[in-house]
């Protein structure tokens, strides 16, 4: 799962917001310098992702996918799906998703100088820039994967995805809202964290 997803699984709590997004940078590397509260925010991020890489659901989405993007799709699939969480949040949170933006975003920033430093760039970015705004439409979704596709350190053929995405984008809604409620059932039976009050059961 993408950032909004992990923030949408966090506490409501600096630390837990840290430790929910640092499994995409290296938190196994840093386990042992940070608090409990943080560890326990990075559990529940690999929680999230394992459950997420092995769904069914997940590797039904990938066929969706050409040939010659699929093994990049899976980066697709987590930025599309923050785009789908957004498009249908008031079904999943209880609090508005710009009131919710502002808290989790002042929560990040409270970390900022605890953090690794290529998460001290990206997070700074996001926070000031509100990546989500971008991951509101198809358009801003295929330029975020356009940008990520620049970033790979090889040449491939990630460039263009959007255009699979806007191809089966009912079939990737319909495997979303099929599928997060699963999620959210699974974090909460694990119950790393205590249970976030705001998240509606589904």
């Amino acid at each position: 799962m993408n950032y909004l997803a992990h923030l949408y699984f966090a506490q409501r709590n600096a630390d837990s917001h840290f430790g929910n997004l640092l499994g995409d940078f290296g938190g196994t590397k840093f386990v042992e310098e940070v608090p409990t509260a943080v560890r326990n925010g990075l559990e529940n991020h690999y929680l999230v992702d394992k459950f997420t890489d092995n769904h069914s659901a997940i590797k039904e989405a990938k066929r969706l996918f050409a040939a010659q993007r699929r093994r990049f799709a899976g980066i697709a699939i987590d930025v599309v799906f923050d785009h789908f969480l957004i498009q249908h949040w008031d079904s999943f949170h209880t609090e508005p998703l710009a009131k919710f933006k502002h808290h989790s975003f002042a929560l990040l920033r409270e970390r900022i100088p605890c953090m690794p430093p290529r998460m001290q760039h990206v997070i700074s970015h996001l926070t000031t820039n509100d990546w989500f705004k971008e991951y509101e439409s198809i358009a801003g979704v295929g330029l975020a994967l356009d940008n990520i596709a620049k970033r790979i350190r090889f040449s491939n053929n990630f460039e263009g995805s959007v255009e699979d995405i806007s191809r089966h984008y009912q079939e990737l809604e319909a495997i979303f809202l099929a599928f997060f409620p699963q999620l959210s059932q699974h974090v909460r039976n694990h119950a790393l964290e205590r249970n976030n009050k705001c998240i509606k059961n589904k």
